[in-house]
C-alpha cells in the first residue's frame, strides 16, 4: 500500500515527532536556565468566600475558583517540579508520534495487513494506554508537589493530571492489533492450504 497520502502522513508525523522532541529539549533547557519566578495555580481554596465580595446580583454568592501562587526565588526542586507539568506531555507526544510514523512506514513498505503492522499497532496501543496514565501521574504529582512546597497546608500526593481518554484509544489499538494479527495468521493458513 504505497499511496501518496500514507507516505505524506508518515513524513508529517515524523516531522511533528522531531519538533515535539526539540520542544522538549528546548523547554527543559530554557526553564532550568531561567531565574524568574515559578507560578502555579491550585483549586485547593475553591468555593472559599471572597472578602469584600464582588459586584453580583442580589442573592448571588461569589466564591473563588483558583489561587495563583508564585515563588520569586524558587529552589531547584521547585523549578524541576514546574517542568514536570510540561515536559512529560511533550515527551509522550513526541514518542507516540514517532511510533505512529513507524507504523505508517510499515504500512507503506509491506501493506496494511501484515505481521509487522499488527505488531506495531499493538505496541503503539500499549504505549498510548500506559503512557497516558504514567504521564498524567508524573505531571499531576509534580503539580501537587509544587503547590505543596509553596503552601504546606495543601500538602502533596499522587494525583493524575490531564485527560485519560487516550487510554481508551490505546486499548482499542491493542485490540485491533490482536485482531489484525489473527487475520494475518488465518490468511497465511489459507495460502498454505491452497
Amino acid at each position: 500500500m504505497n499511496t501518496r497520502l500514507t507516505r505524506a502522513l508518515a513524513s508529517v508525523t515524523l516531522m511533528l515527532a522531531v519538533l515535539l522532541g526539540l520542544a522538549f529539549v528546548g523547554t527543559g533547557i530554557t526553564h532550568m536556565a531561567d531565574d524568574g519566578a515559578v507560578c502555579v495555580e491550585t483549586g485547593f481554596w475553591a468555593n472559599a468566600a471572597l472578602e469584600g465580595g464582588l459586584p453580583v446580583g442580589e442573592g448571588v454568592e461569589a466564591a473563588s475558583s483558583a489561587a495563583r501562587l508564585c515563588q520569586d526565588s524558587p529552589s531547584v526542586g521547585q523549578r524541576a517540579a514546574d517542568l514536570g507539568g510540561e515536559l512529560p506531555w511533550l515527551l509522550f507526544g513526541s514518542l507516540a508520534l514517532l511510533l505512529f510514523s513507524r507504523l505508517l512506514d510499515a504500512v507503506v513498505r509491506r501493506g496494511p495487513f501484515t505481521e509487522a503492522v499488527a505488531r506495531r499497532l499493538t505496541v503503539l496501543g500499549w504505549f498510548v494506554a500506559a503512557g497516558t496514565v504514567l504521564t498524567g501521574l508524573v505531571a499531576g504529582w509534580s503539580h501537587s508537589w509544587l503547590v505543596g512546597s509553596m503552601a504546606p497546608i495543601v500538602g502533596s500526593g499522587p494525583t493524575v493530571d490531564g485527560s485519560m481518554m487516550p487510554v481508551i484509544a490505546g486499548l482499542a489499538a491493542v485490540v485491533m492489533g490482536k485482531i489484525m494479527r489473527e487475520g494475518v495468521r488465518m490468511r497465511e493458513d489459507l495460502e498454505g492450504t491452497i
